[in-house]
């Protein structure tokens, strides 16, 4: 049993029907404007398959996803600039900014 919680929610609905090609293959179609890289793939033993979307990190990003600490500095920080929890900079960094 997969320990961590891969159904995020149960409503699904007909996504359409998908026949095998002749190496076995399916295809489910374009992912509609998403970074889906991959998925990872999980089969019951009734035979149903569970498609659960995978996007990737550079490789320069993960440390973030490995430390639990800094990863909820910075969704606390998110969280905070979604609710307007701003401060004024002691210094104004825009003539840093090239425009790139």
């Amino acid at each position: 049993m997969i320990k961590d919680n891969i159904i995020r929610e149960s409503d699904f609905e007909p996504y359409g029907e998908v026949r095998v090609d002749s190496k076995n293959r399916i295809s489910i179609g374009k992912t509609e404007g998403t970074k889906i890289t991959s998925y990872r793939v999980y089969r019951n033993s009734s035979g149903q398959f569970i498609l659960d979307p995978q996007v990737t990190i550079p490789a320069h990003e993960a440390w973030l996803y490995k430390n639990p600490k800094a990863l909820a500095a910075v969704k606390k920080g998110l969280e905070e600039a979604r609710k307007g929890k701003l401060v004024d900079s002691p210094e104004d960094f825009s003539k840093y900014y090239d425009g790139k």
